[in-house]
């Protein structure tokens, strides 16, 4: 079928690398060198390569979590020089000439995923399972389906240069480029990439993901949201309890003795539970000797101590949702509690951006969300290595990042002012 054959241009993880840069124009970018390494460099400005490509010009960038499972090499098929980068936004420079509804000069945020807007599952929103943007066979073959490519995600998702840099290439610009209006600064447009409802929910992880799970179990009228973090996280629950006052907190780390997060939910649920659990942390980050062992020996992907608690502690025939970025395969996972109590396991997937940001947008506009209320910090894309390493010290009081270009506009109001290194 047409629909299964990926772009032949797709793996282009640096311009001047595989030659789809113009050689004669240069700009900075952001590079992944080895595990734990990573380097602003000069490299080659983007060009148009299929008809359908825009070149943005980025005027605002950030680190996501989900970064720094590259930045440890926990995501395969990673190749030195590789541009990182997937939540960005900027001004559309250039247009492929079959680009119909993108105009040079609209200011732009970029889908993280990318989508072709044909396939079976594009034409039914579900963009992130695009089935012609990434042919890697070793992904199709450990997930048993495809993927959609992804800016600055690794070869894995098929090697498309990021956008933590001055310009990126964006295949498919009608589809995966959402126009900003006047009145949403980029320090707040930037985060319509990010996506509960119930009664309530319980969430793991106190991070920017975490924080916006919380925001929309609120919004969508959830009786009690219980948020779930420790250790080097610890000061985060602090941090979003003074924006959400209703929010209540569990410090792992900090628990009686003998007391668990899955005795201490149940306790504070009536001892049923909570009716949503929602993991947002990812399993890269091991907590017991055994399942840190069996990482460290290659022995598993991913560890499965987050997954059980919400399976163990959610009531009989809730939901789990799974939002954390988990790679392959786990040990211990509890299948059977999952069956038994007949507990729904929900892989909630790449968010497919495109279905949502529309929404996502107009309630920025209503005043109704509030990204501005996870970003703590501002810097220059040539701080970005030593950012890199505050970020992944979960450096106290740095939530969510705002990187700025040479082409950012000025600070928006109650957006943080420059942070320089």
């Amino acid at each position: 079928m047409s629909s299964q054959k990926p772009l032949v241009t797709t793996d282009i993880s640096n311009y001047s690398d595989t030659g789809y840069g113009d050689p004669h124009e240069k700009m900075k970018a952001l590079t992944w060198q080895g595990k734990n390494q990573v380097k602003v460099v000069e490299t080659a400005k983007p060009t148009i390569v299929d008809d359908e490509d825009v070149i943005l010009k980025i005027t605002g960038s950030t680190i996501c979590g989900s970064d720094l499972h590259l930045y440890h090499s926990a995501i395969p098929n990673m190749q030195k020089g590789d541009i990182l980068g997937h939540e960005f936004c900027g001004v559309i420079e250039k247009i492929g000439p079959k680009v119909k509804k993108r105009k040079v000069g609209e200011r732009a945020v970029a889908s993280f995923q990318i989508a072709c807007g044909e396939c079976y599952y594009c034409q039914r929103k579900l963009s992130s399972m695009c089935e012609k943007t990434n042919g890697c066979q070793s992904a199709s073959d450990l997930y048993g389906r495809r993927t959609s490519g992804m800016f600055g995600y690794s070869h894995f998702t098929r090697g498309f240069a990021g956008g933590q840099a001055e310009f990126v290439r964006v295949p498919y610009g009608d589809v995966n480029l959402l126009p900003l209006p006047d009145d949403v600064p980029d320090e707040q447009g930037l985060y319509c990439q990010m996506c509960e409802k119930g009664d309530t929910v319980a969430v793991w992880g106190a991070g920017p993901v975490g924080q916006m799970a919380v925001e929309f179990a609120v919004l969508n009228g959830a009786s009690r949201v219980i948020l779930i973090d420790g250790g080097e996280g610890r000061w985060r629950l602090d941090f979003l309890k003074g924006k959400i006052p209703q929010l209540e907190t569990i410090d792992y780390t900090r628990l009686p003795s003998g007391e668990t997060v899955v005795s201490t939910l149940k306790r504070m649920c009536n001892w049923r539970g909570p009716d949503i659990t929602i993991e947002c942390a990812a399993g890269e980050y091991a907590k017991s000797w055994s399942h840190i062992i069996q990482r460290t020996l290659g022995l598993e992907n991913d560890t499965s101590e987050l997954l059980n608690e919400m399976i163990t502690s959610v009531r009989g025939f809730g939901s789990c949702g799974v939002t954390g970025v988990y790679t392959g395969f786990c040990n211990h996972f509890n299948i059977g509690s999952m069956m038994e109590t007949g507990v729904h396991l929900n892989g909630n997937g790449q968010c497919p951006v495109q279905k949502y940001w529309h929404e996502l947008l107009t309630l920025i506009q209503q005043d109704k969300i509030h990204p501005l209320n996870m970003v703590t910090h501002r810097f220059d894309l040539k701080d970005m290595e030593k950012v890199y390493e505050l970020f992944n010290q979960r450096a106290e009081g740095m939530q969510k990042i705002f990187v700025q270009t040479k082409f950012s506009a000025p600070r928006a109001p109650a957006s943080p002012a420059l942070t320089v290194l």
